[in-house]
């Protein structure tokens, strides 16, 4: 197709209008819509598997709409009631159908492009760690926006009905969000077959930073993206009802090869991308590959915080601190050991510590790691910030209550001062013994860590 031919079909087709609907549609959500994709460390312009996942992630709608779009410029020759005519021409009908469905396919794959391109530029500015893992990821949501359109024209010419393209878009959105996968685990996991839910392009939303797809995903989805767009060209160009039933072969073939290909386990579906998840440290300080623009502000921090706890529980003290990089569901207990201060970014009372509120919030989840799951939103229950303030506070002199929390400080204060006047009225040798115990309970998730420090025992 010469460029002639090109500008022709963009004026004549709904090409310019279905990539303008995508990419308008989309940053509009992205930009205008509070939501998990835009804070924390899981914000969509934070790290590029974040734009290559989140923007992926649009397709539950935008796949749908790239179908409809497609079928109602299938209906084109139809409407136009030359249809008889244009068969009745030497021109090949692969011919005719690639001047339609090029223009539709090169103008979505261009407005996505765009799209994870407004957020690469935002992550280009930024600390972001440098790769090339998410490519896979935009490359087939690209993919799949062409296949999606082409597919659409094809159905369209099959079945030239004004009802078609409405039709289509429905039903594809239906299949789409019935594939979907549920994200409340530490892998999303679907409540259909696995190998069945990866058919649809649209991914989970994102919840960890770590998270990316796996190598049989990416081939699988291809496999199958591409023989449905194959079908769809090969209706688009039939003429007759043996050859649309011959198209039908394509899309057959790429799903038996995809459902070969993709993982039946969702544990291999989502995985953690290890080369972002490499440790870089500093001392007893390290950090994700990822994340390590924060290392700086955490290592000097950290190593006090460290020294305060020797100081404070001896032997028992942990001596090193780590990011986590494991995988967890929102109702899991965060990874915890005797010897490591496990810390996640997206914590509230580490987001925007720096300095001597960063040492204190370390030596916090240090003294009294928290048992309630704890993210932006969820900072641990009263109870476990209560605990921590009277930790922290023992070791520095005076309890405080953290920001960052779901919690008010006259809250924490009011908890928390009770407890803490009796503990202070102990001698200093069973002050540090109730600190003990409550180091102990808070690690084992076992007892009620104001009763130890008031003098009661844990359950």
């Amino acid at each position: 197709m010469n460029s002639r031919v090109l500008r022709t079909e963009l004026r004549r087709s709904v090409a310019l209008w279905a990539g303008a609907v995508v990419l308008v549609s989309a940053l509009a959500f992205l930009y205008l819509i509070p939501g998990p994709w835009s804070r924390g460390t899981v914000r969509w312009t934070d790290q590029w598997t974040s734009t290559a996942m989140w923007t992926r992630s649009l397709l539950v709608y935008l796949w749908p709409l790239a179908m409809g779009a497609g079928a109602l410029q299938g209906l084109r020759d139809h409407r136009s009631k030359v249809s008889e005519l244009l068969t009745s021409t030497p021109r090949p009908a692969w011919h005719r159908a690639a001047a339609l469905a090029a223009p539709t396919a090169l103008t979505l794959v261009a407005a996505f492009a765009l799209l994870v391109g407004a957020g690469g530029v935002r992550v280009l500015a930024g600390p972001a760690y440098p790769h090339l893992g998410w490519l896979p990821v935009s490359l087939v949501g690209a993919l799949a926006l062409a296949a999606g359109a082409v597919l659409g024209m094809g159905v369209g010419r099959a079945l030239p009905s004004p009802l078609t393209p409405p039709a289509l878009t429905v039903g594809a959105f239906v299949c789409v969000n019935l594939l979907r996968a549920f994200d409340d685990e530490a892998v999303p996991t679907p409540s259909v077959p696995n190998r069945l839910s990866l058919l649809s392009p649209a991914v989970s939303q994102m919840r960890q930073a770590l998270l990316t797809l796996s190598g049989p995903v990416h081939l699988g989805q291809t496999l199958w993206l591409l023989g449905l767009a194959a079908t769809g060209f090969a209706l688009l160009a039939a003429a007759t009802l043996r050859g649309r039933l011959l198209a039908l072969a394509p899309v057959l073939t790429g799903a038996v090869l995809a459902l070969l290909v993709l993982p039946s386990d969702p544990r291999h579906t989502y995985v953690v991308d290890e080369a972002a998840a490499a440790m870089v440290c500093e001392g007893p300080v390290c950090v994700t590959k990822a994340h390590r623009a924060r290392l700086d502000d955490i290592a000097g921090p950290g190593r006090k915080a460290l020294a305060l706890m020797k100081e404070a529980l001896g032997d028992r003290a942990p001596d090193r601190i780590r990011e986590s990089t494991e995988p967890r569901a929102l109702g899991d207990t965060p990874q915890r050991s005797r010897t490591t201060v496990f810390v996640e970014f997206d914590d509230g009372l580490l987001a925007g510590a720096r300095g001597q509120e960063l040492t204190r919030a370390l030596l916090a989840e240090g003294m009294a790691p928290s048992c309630f799951p704890r993210s932006e939103n969820e900072s641990g229950t009263l109870a476990d910030i209560a605990t921590q303030s009277i930790a922290a506070g023992w070791v520095l002199g005076e309890p405080e209550p953290f920001d960052g929390t779901a919690h008010k400080p006259g809250d924490q204060r009011e908890i928390a001062r009770p407890v803490w006047d009796k503990l202070k009225a102990q001698p200093r040798a069973e002050q540090r013994s109730r600190i003990a115990a409550m180091h102990e309970a808070a690690l084992t998730c076992k007892g009620d860590t104001l009763a130890v420090l008031s003098g009661g025992t844990s359950r």
